[in-house]
C-alpha cells in the first residue's frame, strides 16, 4: 500500500541543509583513502604525498540566477568562482573544473559561446584547466553544473571542525554588497516590467553589482595568510550570510561564537543600498550571501599578524559550546544569533 500523500514531508519543511543532513545521514566512508565526505565545503581524497579536494555545485536557472538581468559572460564567470571559493575555504589550491550544462533550444550557439568565454575568463585567472564535462538538452531552461578539483598538503587543510574556545573569529573583505547589488537589480527588474520604454538606472550602483554579478573566489586571501605563516583552525565560504556560516563552524566545532555589530566590514555604497529599501545593514551582512568571501577562526596567538591588515576584519571570538551564539549590537544590546540566509528550498 502506497504511503498517503497527506503523510509525505514537503521538502520545503526541511530547508537546503536539513534536506542534506536527511539524505545523507547513513552514507559511510567506505574507502581508506576518503578523509573528509559529506559534511564540509568539499570532500577530500588522500593521494598519498597530498590531498584532492573535490566539490560541485549545481545552478539553476530562475533559482539561482535571472537570465534578465544576469550577462552570460558574467554568468560563467560566476559559476566557476563560487566553486573554487569551496577550494579556497578548505585551504587549498583549485587545478581543474569540470562544466556541464543542460540547455533549452531557446538558446544560441552564441549565447553559450558567452557563457564559455566567462567559464575561460576564470581558469585565466586563477590558473586553473577545464577538463572537460557535458552538454545535454533541457526542456526548461538553463542549468549550469561545475565540479572544482584542487589539492592541498595533508598538513594544510583545514576544516569547519577546528575551532577552539578563544579562538579570533575574522572575515575577509566586506559583505552585504552581493545582496545589495541583488536588490537593486530586482528593483530595476520590476521597474522595467511595468514600462519596457525605461532606461535601468545602475551608474550609481557599480560596485555591489559586480558583487552580484562577477564575484571573486578567495585565492588572494589564502596566500596572504600562508606567506604569514597562519594556518586557521576553521574556515568556510560565505555563500549564505556570516551567521548561517558561523553556525556552521559551531556546529561542527562543538563550540558557540559571539561577533560585534561594530566589527562588522560593510562598504559604503552597500550601506547606502541598505538604508534605500530601509533595511539594517548589518542584515546584508549577517544574512545575504553571495559575498563568497572566507569566515575564519585562528589562534589568538595570530592576532598581532593580522590586526592591522586591510584585507582581514576582526569580527569576534570563539566561545563555550554551553554558551549561546550572540551578536553584540553598537548599542551594546545581546541578540541570539540565527541564520536566515537564501535558502533555495524554504518558501
Amino acid at each position: 500500500m502506497s504511503k498517503k500523500k497527506d503523510s509525505l514531508t514537503n521538502i520545503s519543511e526541511l530547508g537546503e541543509f536539513g534536506l542534506i543532513d536527511r539524505l545523507t545521514k547513513n552514507f559511510k566512508n567506505r574507502n581508506k583513502n576518503t578523509i573528509m565526505g559529506i559534511g564540509d565545503d568539499a570532500a577530500v581524497i588522500d593521494n598519498l604525498n597530498s590531498y584532492t579536494i573535490i566539490t560541485k555545485d549545481i545552478f539553476s536557472e530562475g533559482v539561482h540566477f535571472d537570465i534578465t538581468y544576469s550577462p552570460l559572460k558574467h554568468l560563467g564567470y560566476k559559476v566557476v568562482t563560487a566553486n573554487l571559493s569551496d577550494i579556497y575555504a578548505m585551504n587549498g589550491n583549485p587545478t581543474h573544473i569540470f562544466a556541464g550544462i543542460g540547455v533549452s533550444n531557446r538558446y544560441s550557439l552564441e549565447a553559450l559561446e558567452e557563457i564559455y568565454k566567462g567559464i575561460e575568463l576564470a581558469c585565466e585567472k586563477y590558473d586553473i584547466d577545464l577538463g572537460g564535462g557535458d552538454t545535454v538538452a533541457s526542456k526548461s531552461g538553463l542549468f549550469i553544473s561545475i565540479t572544482a578539483i584542487g589539492t592541498a598538503n595533508p598538513d594544510q587543510i583545514v576544516y569547519r571542525n577546528g575551532a577552539k574556545e578563544h579562538d579570533l573569529i575574522c572575515v575577509s573583505g566586506n559583505l552585504g554588497g552581493a545582496y545589495a547589488g541583488l536588490l537593486i537589480l530586482e528593483r530595476e527588474k520590476q521597474t522595467y516590467k511595468a514600462n519596457p520604454d525605461m532606461q535601468p538606472n545602475l551608474n550609481d550602483y557599480s560596485y555591489v553589482l559586480e558583487r552580484q554579478l562577477k564575484p571573486e573566489a578567495g585565492k588572494n586571501i589564502i596566500n596572504l595568510l600562508k606567506d604569514l605563516k597562519i594556518k586557521p583552525s576553521a574556515m568556510i565560504d560565505i555563500s549564505d550570510g556570516i551567521a548561517s556560516e558561523i553556525m556552521h563552524i559551531c556546529k561542527n566545532s562543538g563550540c558557540s561564537a559571539v561577533i560585534y555589530e561594530e566589527k562588522i566590514p560593510i562598504e559604503k555604497m552597500t550601506s547606502n543600498v541598505a538604508h534605500e529599501f530601509n533595511i539594517d545593514p548589518t542584515t546584508f551582512a549577517l544574512n545575504g550571501g553571495e559575498d563568497y568571501e572566507l569566515l575564519f577562526t585562528v589562534n589568538q596567538a595570530d592576532y598581532e599578524k593580522i590586526k592591522t591588515l586591510e584585507e582581514i576584519s576582526i569580527i569576534g571570538h570563539i566561545t563555550h559550546k554551553s554558551e549561546s551564539k550572540k551578536l553584540i549590537t553598537v548599542s551594546g544590546n545581546v541578540v541570539e544569533l540565527r541564520a536566515q540566509g537564501w535558502d533555495a528550498f524554504k518558501k
